[in-house]
């Protein structure tokens, strides 16, 4: 049986006593230093609740709905295991090996859900995956790994917000827990702790194939003049949806007898405003850093859905900062690698990483981690995820911890036309560009189409062109082979960009 109540969002308990916590909370987690300790649950209307941390102790009465709330004084970091403690009468609960660091969001679809057991440098990294200070939350989810089929009756019985996604604990990393986390997210991790020597929590919440609008909560996708008609009718039959996932979500629904449903359609990861809802709204009660973000895939495939990304992306952005009531979380992206056309529908992918590029001025307190450069020609999950937590990384201890390293590969600055050549000047050229092989510099391109002679003077690139061009374009492949890097061995974004 499952119990629904409301303190500042929706979350649900397993009712196996009076006293209870909402289920983020478990043995071996991490909470968010620097920010008072909230924690929340249900218990016995009128009875009291103590609860005791780190020398600090506080206590409330229970609400007539049932449910608590106390906020404990903010702690530093602390890598020492400690205790929490709850009581409310004859009852107690005790949680232990509790760290107080940096709790880190991740989530997106499946290259974010890519797990370390299928990451290309596991049986290497295994053996150094014992790290005391790193802590997974990790739930599955319904339908994980169903694909072009009908759902089981027992998946299409929970899915329902409260029961989406699995119950789990935290949980210490190590060489057998590892296998099943985010590999961007314990690469990503591992970095933070080399560098700032601070517990780390992950808590990931991907979703195989998932769109963008099942992350951005629905009502603020109805109260948009732009993006209102993607939360109206049932989402299967959505002509303002991106095609690929209603097709997906038909085909998990073929023959099934519906047991959750609404005015916009069955429940599904895919629904718009459902992850929000079953992942994101539970956890609003708990501080964090900052969020990682690798999606993009299932909206790349049409026009419409390209043109939406940028403003669907900072809609997310604005409306989890107003939600986690932080103006400026950390917020970092990947950008989608490479694939060719030949094995998948990716025409449009040098627009969209052009895009993801543009967002960084339009989302303060923001980075992208470039991996085309990793991209499987005929494969839309690389394997090589080790690189990409370690971009990530680099933006955040760049820009959160303050730390004086180059965040990025090249990004354009300017392009101007002097001489018969095209001159490109670069931010985060470093201590110079280079080509990742040594070879000829490749990926230029004044039309888009065909690849021009380009070479490397000092901090700039130039093209020779017989006439001043529109645009210069780099990257502008699906699959690429472009080699511009920095010193940092950084590789340089997809652009177009317009000549002054």
């Amino acid at each position: 049986m499952k119990f629904i109540f409301s303190i500042i969002l929706l979350f649900p308990f397993a009712a196996m006593s009076q006293l209870q916590l909402a289920k983020i909370f478990s043995d071996n987690m991490v909470l968010q230093r620097d920010e008072p300790i909230h924690i929340w649950g249900k218990g016995l209307p009128g009875k009291k609740v103590t609860a005791s941390f780190a020398k600090d102790e506080k206590n409330v009465t229970i609400d007539a709905d049932s449910s608590w709330s106390i906020y404990l004084g903010k702690q530093k970091a602390n890598a020492q295991p400690q205790s929490l403690l709850l009581r409310s009468g004859t009852e107690q609960i005790t949680l232990n090996n509790i760290l107080v660091g940096d709790i880190w969001l991740c989530f997106g679809q499946s290259n974010m859900q890519f797990s370390m057991q299928e990451e290309m440098h596991f049986q290497e990294e295994k053996l150094n995956s014992s790290q005391p200070l790193i802590r997974f939350y990790n739930p599955s989810f319904m339908g994980r790994t169903v694909f072009g089929k009908p759902f089981t009756d027992s998946i299409m019985k929970r899915l329902n917000a409260n029961d989406f996604y699995t119950d789990v604990d935290w949980q210490n990393c190590d060489s057998n827990s590892v296998k099943t986390m985010s590999a961007i997210g314990y690469y990503f991790g591992k970095e933070i702790v080399q560098h700032q020597n601070v517990p780390i929590g992950l808590i990931n919440l991907s979703i195989g194939g998932a769109p963008i609008e099942t992350f951005i909560p629905l009502d603020a996708l109805e109260n948009n003049k732009k993006f209102s008609a993607k939360a109206k009718g049932n989402w299967l039959m959505n002509k303002n949806l991106p095609e690929w996932i209603k097709e997906r979500g038909r085909q998990n629904f073929t023959g099934n007898q519906i047991v959750y449903a609404d005015e916009f359609g069955p429940n599904h990861g895919f629904k718009p405003g459902f992850a929000y809802e079953a992942g994101i709204e539970p956890i609003l009660g708990l501080p964090i850093k900052g969020a990682l973000w690798y999606q993009g895939e299932s909206n790349s495939q049409e026009p419409q859905s390209v043109k939406d990304y940028d403003e669907l992306q900072k809609m997310l952005v604005d409306q989890y900062r107003k939600k986690w009531k932080e103006s400026s979380i950390p917020f970092y992206w990947v950008q989608l690698s490479s694939i060719d056309t030949a094995s998948y529908k990716s025409q449009l992918w040098p627009e969209f990483r052009n895009m993801q590029r543009l967002l960084l001025k339009k989302i303060e307190n923001s980075g992208m981690a470039v991996c085309s450069d990793i991209g499987a020609k005929n494969n839309a999950h690389p394997t090589n995820k080790k690189a990409v937590g370690e971009r990530l990384a680099m933006w955040a201890r760049y820009q959160t911890y303050k730390e004086k390293i180059v965040p990025s590969g090249p990004l354009p600055l300017t392009a101007t036309y002097k001489k018969g050549n095209v001159i490109v000047s670069f931010q985060y050229a470093a201590a110079g560009l280079q080509t990742s092989d040594r070879k000829t510099l490749r990926g230029f391109s004044i039309d888009g189409k065909n690849i021009s002679d380009a070479r490397i003077e000092k901090n700039t690139v130039l093209i020779p062109a017989s006439k001043k061009p529109k645009y210069i374009y780099y990257a502008w492949q699906p699959f690429t082979d472009a080699n511009l890097v920095n010193a940092e061995q950084l590789p340089a974004s997809t652009f177009k960009l317009a000549l002054q």
